[in-house]
């Protein structure tokens, strides 16, 4: 999709010096996915504590 928006040039600038990343579409891109992950992140916790799991965490240790 192609979409025109004006980015403040000065949080461009950090985005780019604090990734390391070389194109202005290239951190926008990973702001949204960013964004999304921590979007379902936080579905995924409402489950804490409240899910059920038979397991052995010693067993599955042992086996690594």
């Amino acid at each position: 999709m192609r979409t025109n928006i004006e980015i403040d040039d000065r949080l461009i600038a950090e985005a780019l010096a604090a990734t390391g990343i070389k194109t202005a579409r290239e951190v926008v891109e990973l702001g949204l996915k960013t964004i999304i992950r921590l979007k379902q992140q936080e579905q995924i916790q409402q489950f804490r504590g409240k899910l059920h799991w038979d397991g052995d965490l010693d067993a599955m240790r042992t086996d690594r």
